[in-house]
């Protein structure tokens, strides 16, 4: 009986609230009057995407009542309002969610205080047999369930009138991807730029500038060389240094480009070299990637840069003595999990340059990427980089 009378109150208050939305919504007549005015008018013209983004935000107030009470999300399609004044009317007057939120808007007017009036006939029933009769438990059990049934009634309607075409639906999900593919390229021209900066701030500070001092040493040891062979042994002892040196540069500009150690030990073996030389104690588990086929070079290279930074992470500011690195080969792709027993945090508004990274070469491969790490740790960073096997 309790849970009876608990379902009724909720069912109640979706009733009030949708009769609430009704009532706003013969307001709303007013506002649509205004706006039919003042596009008459021509110089109004820009009121009439600011109402139809209100009614959007009335239906979806509504969307939300109705997944609140049924559990199943109706989803949005909408065109958006972007660009110049005329493109945004245009839009507005031609999206099929605008006629299709209007006509809920009427419809709901009318159901929705009509499911109102008929949830209030239940109640004063109810009340009037709880006072006649002294069945008072099993009379109230036979009317409450009914006003629950006028909830769902108005939730059905509801997402009847405000569930979006397949058409409609089709092309929002393609406008939405649209979005993220545009905004993932954004990512990778940014990563990209930023990466051919690194190697050029690299070679120009690092290798170049050996190779300039090393030109410089030789030059002077033919110079010295007749007049004092010491002097000229000493420079060229120095040129050979300089020659290691920019031989180190040269490979260290390398291994950011693409890791030699990736070609020759495959992604686990390379990983685990990554986890011997991180200074923590690093468990890593395969789980079929070096059974199998191998992952296209740009895959293993993504895969490769994001467990050396999540790893260079860890050792410097989670604290952590231990960390884990699991790999394992999916039907859809690659997949990689960094754990450490950190304070965590990670993730948090202070997070640094080293994960926008991450996310970069993630994203421009079309990845997903996944931060969980709360204050007082754990922090476990997730991956999954779609290929084909």
């Amino acid at each position: 009986m309790r849970e009876t009378l608990e379902r009724a109150d909720r069912a109640s208050m979706q009733l009030l609230t949708g009769a609430g939305l009704a009532l706003v919504s013969y307001l709303f007549v007013g506002v649509l009057l205004f706006t039919a005015v003042a596009c008459l008018i021509v110089v109004g013209l820009g009121v009439l995407p600011e109402t139809v983004l209100l009614l959007r935000r009335m239906a979806r107030f509504k969307r939300r009542q109705v997944a609140r009470w049924s559990g199943v999300e109706i989803p949005e399609a909408y065109t958006p309002l972007t660009g110049t004044l005329t493109a945004r009317v245009r839009a507005a007057l031609r999206d099929p969610g605008t006629w299709r939120d209007l006509r809920w808007l009427v419809a709901h007017f009318a159901y929705g205080l009509v499911l109102l009036y008929a949830m209030l006939v239940l109640w004063v029933f109810g009340a009037f047999v709880d006072g006649v009769w002294c069945g008072l438990l099993r009379r109230k059990a036979v009317v409450l369930p009914l006003i629950g049934r006028l909830a769902a009634l108005d939730a059905a309607w509801s997402r009847t009138l405000l569930m979006p075409a397949p058409q409609a639906l089709r092309a929002a999900e393609l406008a939405e991807r649209v979005e993220e593919l545009t905004a993932t390229r954004a990512d990778a021209v940014a990563a990209h730029g930023a990466e051919l900066r690194r190697i050029e701030r690299d070679l120009h500070d690092g290798a170049q500038a050996r190779l300039v001092s090393l030109s410089m040493r030789v030059g002077l040891a033919k110079r010295a060389y007749d007049k004092d062979p010491d002097a000229a042994r000493k420079l060229l002892d120095d040129a050979q240094l300089q020659a290691e040196e920019a031989l180190t540069e040269l490979r260290h500009v390398v291994r950011g480009i693409h890791p030699p150690i990736l070609t020759d030990r495959g992604l686990v073996g390379a990983v685990r070299a990554l986890a011997a030389g991180s200074g923590l104690d690093v468990t890593v588990r395969d789980d079929g990637v070096e059974a199998g086929p191998r992952a296209p070079a740009a895959v293993e290279a993504a895969a490769y840069f994001v467990v050396a930074e999540a790893l260079t992470n860890a050792a410097k500011h989670s604290g952590a003595e231990r960390a884990s690195v699991d790999l394992a080969r999916r039907r859809t792709g690659l997949w990689i999990v960094v754990r450490d027993e950190g304070r965590g945090g990670a993730d948090g508004a202070g997070a640094g340059s080293g994960l926008l990274g991450m996310r970069r070469r993630v994203a421009a491969l079309d990845g997903i990427m996944e931060v969980n790490s709360p204050a007082g740790g754990p922090t476990a960073v997730e991956v999954e980089l779609p290929c084909v096997w």
